[in-house]
């Protein structure tokens, strides 16, 4: 399990039994810290490692964009080597404010270098993450930021995001980091690499993690348009919270498929994806239709229902809120059958009538056909009769209670 520690001024990463040292800066911040607290704006979880990578990415700067849900006054990123087999070395690491979301260049005067314990190259060791220190940048919120990350070094498999639904950039050829034009940004990619989070320093009282599979990472939705329904929940919510995406497609509750991209189980990568995050407050808990769906298939309801217990239980355990969210129905999949959609059905009765968690969200009922509620309703429906479309998350985010956030 990954943990951040603050030990005096120096923020550590614990990975097992090694430690890296990411912050000496902190009494100085701190210092100097506007009012308000450290928040998540942004995260991704890690999936896998991108396996025919066995150098990693050595000479590269790769320009990742994302997109904030609050804004704050200074910033500080998570960098990760979650699936590497090596020590990665980053050795130049950029943040800066997006002039556009289609294109690699930053607004004029907002770029910033990271520096990691005051140094600006840091060492990753396998397995771990690193968290830079604070840097002053006016982050407006329901905005894209650049990530920029150059390796000079080979490294192994690199950690990565598979589904990102936003167009980011690379370049082969050396550290073009500080770049403001983005003008040697000419490749493109659909994939978040090493980023895994930004945190902001904000009046917000702390963030929502969303966790999930390919429904909260916002599969069948419009790439680059910011329409996942956990985007669409943080319009609701215009900044007053944290919005955290901790969503993986093809993501299981109890099993892991190896060597694909589908993460850790949700009970392996729980406290890393969403105990470790930037004062989380609530959790709204969207896994089970992989579960149901993928081969091994999971037809005990008993099953899926122990795994919910434990998440909520360390959810508790850390002072977090639980919202248990119901599995939305997806007959027409191929996979779907009478067998799974009992489980689901059975599943989705214990979700709303438990009481053990603190609130729930009925995305059941939100996407449903009235006229056959095993099928999702077809003006929600991306088209594969699993995924939602654009209009189909946006009755998701409507169907959250904000009050129990």
């Amino acid at each position: 399990m990954r943990r951040l520690l603050v030990f005096g001024a120096v923020v550590v990463t614990l990975v097992g039994s090694g430690a890296v040292a990411s912050s000496t800066t902190a009494v100085e911040y701190q210092r100097n810290a506007p009012p308000g607290g450290w928040v998540g704006t942004w995260s991704a979880s890690p999936g896998t490692g991108v396996a025919n990578t066995p150098n990693g990415y050595p000479n590269y700067s790769i320009r990742n964009v994302v997109h904030t849900s609050i804004g704050g006054l200074q910033a500080r990123v998570r960098l990760s080597n979650t699936f590497g087999t090596s020590p990665l070395t980053f050795g130049h690491v950029t943040i800066a404010v997006a002039a556009s979301s289609t294109a690699p260049a930053a607004r004029q005067g907002t770029m910033r270098t990271l520096l990691f314990g005051g140094q600006q190259s840091v060492v990753v060791p396998r397995a771990a993450e690193v968290l830079s220190d604070p840097v002053a940048l006016n982050v407006p919120s329901d905005s894209d930021l650049l990530v920029t990350t150059y390796v000079p070094t080979p490294s192994g498999p690199v950690t990565y995001h598979d589904f990102a639904g936003q167009t980011s950039f690379f370049t082969r050829n050396g550290d073009f980091t500080g770049q403001e034009s983005g003008e040697a940004f000419t490749e493109r990619t659909a994939v978040w690499h090493y980023v895994s989070g930004v945190d902001v320093r904000s009046f917000a009282p702390g963030s929502v993690v969303t966790f999930g599979d390919s429904i909260t990472d916002g599969v069948g939705s419009t790439s680059g348009a910011n329409h996942r329904w956990p985007d669409l929940l943080s319009d609701r919510l215009h900044g007053r919270l944290g919005v955290l995406n901790a969503g993986i497609g093809g993501n299981r509750l109890l099993l892991d498929q190896p060597g694909s991209a589908f993460g850790r189980n949700a009970l392996a990568r729980f406290a890393d994806d969403v105990l470790s995050q930037g004062d989380v407050r609530t959790v709204i808990l969207l896994e089970g239709v992989n579960d149901l769906q993928q081969e091994p298939h999971q037809t005990d309801p008993a099953m899926i229902i122990s795994a919910y217990r434990q998440l909520i239980a360390q959810a508790h355990a850390r002072g977090i809120r639980m919202i248990g969210a119901t599995i939305l129905p997806f007959k027409g999949w191929g996979a779907w059958n009478e067998t799974l959609e009992a489980a689901r059905v059975a599943v989705n009765d214990w979700i709303r009538t438990s009481g053990v968690f603190d609130g729930t969200v009925d995305f059941d009922a939100a996407t449903r056909d009235p006229a056959d509620p095993q099928r999702m309703l077809a003006a929600y429906d991306s088209g594969d009769h699993l995924h939602p479309n654009d209009a189909g998350y946006q009755a998701m985010a409507d169907a959250v209670d904000l009050t129990k956030l």
